[in-house]
Order: structure tokens, then C-alpha cells, then sequence
């Protein structure tokens, strides 16, 4: 990979594999003609991709020498801009909803200035952050959105001055799941609409099932009748089991009665379960007998009874029966909709109408406290998700939406809303994403938009599990919760003919990504290319202060506070503190932190760097230092203390978790002892899916003048490191 395209021969493209001699001719001679109306190598590369001149069936490291060899000097030079892989075109873009929009209201909104959804995007994007409420009052009548009663105005920005971000739609009323759950006109969607469709494992040769708008809506008020005969209206009641088509029937319908979804990841530990069920003061839980997965059954209703006391109701994962026996307390599914069965119209439901602020779920985000941040999520919560989803990654009716997740984090709810507040189906695998089975629903699915996380395209890349299956219905892929690595995005967006990955970066208490990528502007791997809508930020420097717009930086984000869907609570802990404290002040008013570090790159793009404090993103699960480090000082008698940081690797990908270890006095250990006890106290204490990659015993720890624990040198030291390693 070393040759520039211009270098290249026939033999070179035969070297790469999967080619005869006949067609590395061919695509040589197509190549050559590209190559001599081409001088720029992103124009040699668009009409690379344009011209379809690199199938999905063709083996990875010929995919690999043409992209890296047009993009010869950016990858040898550390000031190019990054290499674009997409390009929208003017047709295309006027198709988007958000391009169809900027050609109805930007020649009015902008004047003369607007030319075309592309070239005017960020003219656009600037007039949006500058007047939110114009742009929200546009976005609300895309969305099937239908108040009980309207809002008085878009925002408020004056009656609380408390709240940094505004008050948002005061006065309007309405149930988030019954509009999910309605017809609408427009967006297009009728009772015969198909609303999910979804396969068990181990069925992958068996029909695709599927579920209308109306037996959707049934389902979810048969369910919501059998929670009022069991529950009061306001109740908490947490769901943790793995995202099946009656997980999301049980999650709309505990919305639509007025109740508090509690979200919990299947995956936690029966400690962590507990301490979720504490905070948000649960009065019930639905959950599987097990949880089934790459063939295997693994327990779950065993976890949850370790945590908790309230009212259980268990699903079984498989059939009708129940696998395991239940306490005197709980109850299966069965019993559970019996009591609803026995409602005269029990297939029919009044919503719970209630005002716009009202909370219809509590989410979890661990901050650098040890304990995880309950944050509440609104009625408005769900409408900014959505909302984000039909600008950026452009979900439309008639799309089906795919993206293996669970409701214990963030992209869960998103994803139902986002599908159902568009018009679009949404797309469920019963089972592992991992393997060949869940590719081929993906492809017997009809699937049109497919979400990720880096560590999962590694491991359909590393295992060559989606070969021969067909993925160019795809039209987009967005992607989330870890940093990108660059050859894996190539070989992802290869399956659909190198459609673009929507990079999306936000946070469970902002309900959106506050960067993200956009079908309206070129893409590069693994970056982001714009804030989302309405979102103003600046890069700070170490001394807090912004730098100017638009100049290649490294800094941490610092958001502009008037951000609709964003929170303005936290259950158990002090918002202002959490988010605003200590931020500095921007054109009169305090910014909003994140706490990530990002770079500004030469052409405009972002990249994250990382976290400014010790949260740490693994496997796409944000945790603290603290949480680690509380359980790895008690895996080992010998242990003093432990300092746990995550890095990405050199050549990038998911963040790694290393463990530094400074030993007892007169206690002798090894890394690899260390690390095997450290994973085990991790996987069973706090979540089985956490890995430790590497553990370093050191003499002591690098502190402040006040003791702190200056991570940061750790972070910074094993960077150098790893980088070492990576030339060598």
C-alpha cells in the first residue's frame, strides 16, 4: 500500500486477490481513464465510487489498495485535511428531508445568499443556531407530533432564569406513544403501515416477521391495560431484557400509561441492576426468564431476583413456558396479560395525556462519581432524538431501521422513536448481531439504514461472517458509542457500493448527538462533519478560552446552553454542578460542558479525542475510573491501589482498558495474574462485557500538590507508549 494510484499495475490489482487476469484488465483500462480526467484525488476517488468500480464482492485488500493509494500523500502528510470517501450529489441532496426543507424555507429564510442544499448547508446550519425557535416550529410539522394542547411559543427564555437552556414548548400537552402508535397523513403512515419487522435466531432461512401500525398499537394497549389493573399512574417500572418486539410493545405501553420507564442494560451485574432500581425507586421490572444469544442461553431472571425486591414480570425467551421457577411475588407474561384480557375492550386504550416536561423515562450515564447519573428524560427528549434522526441520518417513511441495541442505553429509545415519530419500520434480530444470521436478516429485512458500534464492524471484518450476503439496499449506516477505526468504516461502507457512515457523538442527557455527520456535506471516515441542527459550540484551550471559529484545533467542547431536549435535572445529583459549573462564559451566557476533547481538523471536521475528566468510553459504554478502580483495589490482598484509564490504540479503534497497579509492600505479583483477576472482578461486579487489555504494576502514582490522581500522565505516558509499539 505504499504506491500512489498513478503507480499501480495490472499485476498490482491481481496481487490484491479475487481477480482474474481478464478482470484486473478491465477495471485497470476504467481506472486508467478515470486517472487521466482526474487530478485531485478526491475527484479520482468519487468517480471511483460513482462508476461503481469496486464491487462488495470484492475481497477487502482490493478495496484497500485503491483507497489507500488515491489517498497517497493525505495519509503521509500530517496537515492534509482528511480524505473525503462520499460525496453528495445536488439531485441527491434535494431528496433529503433536510435539503427538501432548505429548498421550501431557506430562499426565504436566507435571501439571495441560498444557492443549494449543499453549498448552503452551513449558511443554514449558522441561521439555525441563531434562531432555534424558527427552525423547531419548521421541524415539529415533519414529525407525527400531535399536541393534546399546543405550546404557547417554541421557547421561553426568560420566565426561569434557573434554566440555562430555555423552557421548551411550556404549556403543550400530549402522550410521546400515542403518536408513535397513530396514523398521521404526514409523515405517511396508515394502519397497514408496516410498523416492525423482525427474526428470532436460529429461524435464518424462515420468512421475516412482521407487525402493522394498528396490531402495534393493539398490542401496546392491551399491555397498557394490564399495567394500570397492576400499577399506578406514575409509577417507575424498569425494563431489563433483551430488545424483542414485546420489549418495545412493554416500553410504549408504560409511556402511554402514564407510568416512568426505567431503562437497564441485560447485561448488568445483579449489583448494578440494584443500584438503578434504588435511584429511580422502581415498583416493578419486566425481564426474560433468559437471555439468548449466539445459540447459547445465558440467565437473567436469576440476576434480577439477586437485585430486586419489587414485582417481577418474566417473559420467556423462547415459546410460551417459562424455564425457570418464579417467587411467590412475581409473575409470568401470561398471567400478567390475563388480567387485561378481562378489560370489555382491552385491545383499546385512553393515553395518559400529560404536559411536555413530564418524565416518561429515567437513563443511566456513569460520571466520574463512581455512581451513575439518573437522568430523566421528557416528553421533549424523544422529539429532539427524532428530530436529529430525520435531518442527519435522513429516516424516511417506506425506510427500515436497524441497529442491534438494548433499552438500558440510549440508542434503545432513540431508535423506536426515531422509527415511529418518521413513519419508518423498525428492524429487530432476536439474538446476537455477531454472526452470519443476523447479516442475513439485515439483508432479508430489507434493511435500508444500519446503525453500529466500531467493535461489532471489527468483528463482522476479523470474522468474514457477512460474506456473500447482500447489503445494497443500505442507503446509509450510521454509527456510535466508540471511535471509529478507519479500514474497518472502509470495508463497512464497501457492502453498500461505499454509501455513507452518519458518525453520530452526543450523550444520553442531551437526547441527540451534538456532532454528527450529514448527508448534505462530503464524508471522511471516522469524523464528524458538522454540529447537529440548532447546536452551537467552541473548542476551548487549557485555559478555558474559545478558539476562533473554523481554525484546525485541539480543545475540550464547550456547548451552547439554549439546546432543546437537553436535561435540566438529575435524579441524583446536582445538574448546574455536573454540566455548568466552572464553564466558562461565552457571549453572556455559560456554556454547557460535555467533556469530551475534540480536534478541529484543517478541512472542518471533527474528531474525538477523548474525555477530559475520567469517564471512559468501553465498548461503547461510557464508566468512570472510579467504578473500575473500586473493584480492581479488592480483587487482590496484595493490591494498594489501582488507577484505571482507557486509550485507543495507535492506528485507532475502540478504547482500551488498562489497569496501573501499585502493590503492598512485601506482596509480590504479575501483570497477567492481575489481569485475569481484575477482568473477573469487573465481569461479575459491574458489567460482563468489559475487558481488561492490559495491566502495569508501577512503584506509585504520578499526583497533584493536593494528592490528586493525575490519570491524565498515566493516559498520556501509555499513549507514547503504544505509539512506540506501533512503529516498531
Amino acid at each position: 500500500m505504499e504506491k500512489s494510484v498513478r503507480e499501480l499495475g495490472v499485476q498490482d490489482l491481481v496481487n490484491a486477490g479475487g481477480l482474474t487476469l481478464a478482470e484486473a484488465n478491465e477495471l485497470y483500462h476504467v481506472l486508467t481513464d478515470i486517472l487521466s480526467q482526474s487530478q485531485s484525488p478526491s475527484h479520482i476517488w468519487h468517480q471511483i465510487v460513482t462508476r461503481r468500480l469496486l464491487k462488495p464482492s470484492f475481497p477487502h485488500s482490493l478495496h484497500q489498495l485503491l483507497y489507500y493509494s488515491v489517498y497517497h500523500s493525505a495519509f503521509h502528510s500530517q496537515h492534509a485535511s482528511l480524505p473525503h470517501y462520499w460525496f453528495p450529489s445536488i439531485e441527491q441532496s434535494k431528496r433529503t428531508n433536510l435539503g427538501r426543507l432548505m429548498e421550501t424555507h431557506a430562499p426565504k429564510l436566507l435571501g439571495a445568499s441560498y444557492k443549494d442544499p449543499i453549498t448552503s448547508f452551513h449558511l443554514f446550519h449558522k441561521f439555525s443556531v441563531q434562531h432555534p425557535q424558527v427552525y423547531w416550529s419548521l421541524i415539529l410539522k415533519e414529525l407525527s407530533v400531535s399536541f393534546v394542547e399546543p405550546p404557547k411559543c417554541i421557547l421561553d427564555t426568560s420566565s426561569d432564569p434557573s434554566k440555562h437552556g430555555g423552557t421548551w414548548l411550556p404549556g403543550s400537552v400530549l402522550n410521546i406513544a400515542d403518536c408513535c402508535l397513530q396514523p398521521t397523513p404526514y409523515p405517511h403512515k396508515t394502519d397497514d403501515t408496516l410498523a416492525v419487522v423482525w427474526r428470532d435466531e436460529g429461524f435464518d432461512d424462515s420468512e421475516v416477521n412482521g407487525m402493522t401500525l394498528k396490531q402495534l398499537r393493539h398490542q401496546v394497549m392491551l399491555v397498557a391495560n394490564a399495567i394500570d389493573a397492576t400499577f399506578s399512574k406514575g409509577d417507575a417500572i424498569a425494563i431489563d431484557m433483551q430488545m424483542t418486539v414485546n420489549a418495545v410493545i412493554i416500553y410504549l405501553a408504560i409511556v402511554l400509561a402514564g407510568c416512568v420507564v426505567v431503562s437497564i442494560a441485560d447485561s448488568f451485574a445483579p449489583k448494578e441492576i440494584a443500584t438503578r432500581l434504588r435511584v429511580s425507586k422502581a415498583k416493578g421490572i419486566f425481564t426474560q426468564d433468559f437471555i439468548s444469544r449466539g445459540g447459547r442461553k445465558f440467565p437473567l431472571y436469576s440476576r434480577v431476583i439477586e437485585a430486586a425486591a419489587c414485582k417481577v414480570i418474566v417473559l420467556p425467551v423462547i415459546g410460551d413456558d417459562l424455564g425457570v421457577q418464579l417467587r411467590d411475588c412475581d409473575i409470568s407474561w401470561k398471567v400478567f396479560l390475563s388480567s387485561s384480557r378481562q378489560h370489555p375492550r382491552s385491545y383499546h386504550y385512553s393515553p395518559i395525556n400529560q404536559s411536555i416536561d413530564t418524565v416518561t423515562n429515567i437513563l443511566f450515564s456513569s460520571g466520574t462519581t463512581g455512581e451513575p447519573k439518573a437522568i430523566p428524560w421528557t416528553q421533549l427528549s424523544p422529539i429532539r432524538s427524532a428530530a436529529d434522526a430525520w435531518a442527519f441520518i435522513d429516516i424516511q417513511p417506506g425506510d427500515v431501521y436497524c441497529w442491534p441495541t438494548n433499552l438500558g442505553w440510549v440508542m434503545g429509545p432513540t431508535l423506536i422513536y426515531s422509527c415511529f415519530l418518521s413513519g419508518a419500520t423498525l428492524a429487530l434480530y432476536h439474538g446476537s448481531p455477531l454472526g452470519h444470521g443476523f447479516g442475513k436478516f439485515v439483508q432479508d429485512a430489507g434493511v435500508t439504514i444500519l446503525g453500529t458500534v466500531p467493535s461489532l464492524v471489527k468483528t463482522w471484518k476479523s470474522t468474514q461472517c457477512m460474506e456473500g450476503l447482500d447489503w445494497t439496499k443500505i442507503k446509509i449506516f450510521c454509527s456510535t458509542g466508540e471511535t471509529s477505526n478507519v479500514d474497518d468504516d472502509l470495508w463497512l461502507s464497501s457492502k453498500s457500493y461505499y454509501k455513507p457512515i452518519i458518525e453520530c457523538c452526543g450523550g444520553t442527557e442531551l437526547a441527540s448527538s451534538y456532532i454528527i455527520g450529514s448527508p448534505l456535506q462530503p464524508q471522511a471516515f471516522g469524523a464528524f462533519s458538522t454540529a447537529s441542527m440548532t447546536t452551537g459550540l467552541v473548542i476551548l484551550d487549557e485555559n478555558g478560552v474559545p478558539y476562533p471559529e473554523d481554525v484546525a484545533c485541539v480543545g475540550e467542547v464547550g456547548l451552547f446552553p439554549i439546546y432543546m431536549g437537553a436535561t435540566d435535572r438529575l435524579l441524583n445529583a446536582d445538574n448546574e454542578e455536573v454540566y455548568f459549573k466552572g464553564m466558562p462564559i461565552y457571549k453572556g451566557k455559560v456554556l454547557r460542558r460535555h467533556g469530551d476533547i475534540i480536534k478541529r481538523t484543517v478541512g472542518g471536521h471533527f474528531v474525538v479525542q477523548g474525555r477530559a475528566d475520567d469517564t471512559m468510553n468501553i465498548g461503547g459504554i461510557k464508566t468512570s475510573s472510579v467504578e473500575i478502580e473500586r473493584v480492581c483495589d479488592r480483587a487482590d490482598e496484595g493490591i494498594l491501589e489501582t488507577a484505571a484509564i482507557s486509550v485507543a490504540p495507535a492506528n485507532g479503534g475502540p478504547e482500551q482498558l488498562v489497569i496501573f497497579a501499585v502493590l503492598k509492600k512485601g506482596y509480590n505479583s504479575n501483570a497477567e495474574t492481575l489481569k485475569r483477576k481484575f477482568s473477573k472482578a469487573i465481569q461479575s461486579n459491574l458489567n460482563p462485557l468489559f475487558k481488561v487489555s492490559l495491566v502495569k504494576i508501577v512503584p506509585d502514582f504520578p499526583r497533584t500538590a493536593s494528592n490528586k490522581l493525575l490519570r491524565r500522565v498515566l493516559r498520556d505516558q501509555m499513549k507514547r507508549e503504544l505509539s512506540i509499539q506501533s512503529r516498531l
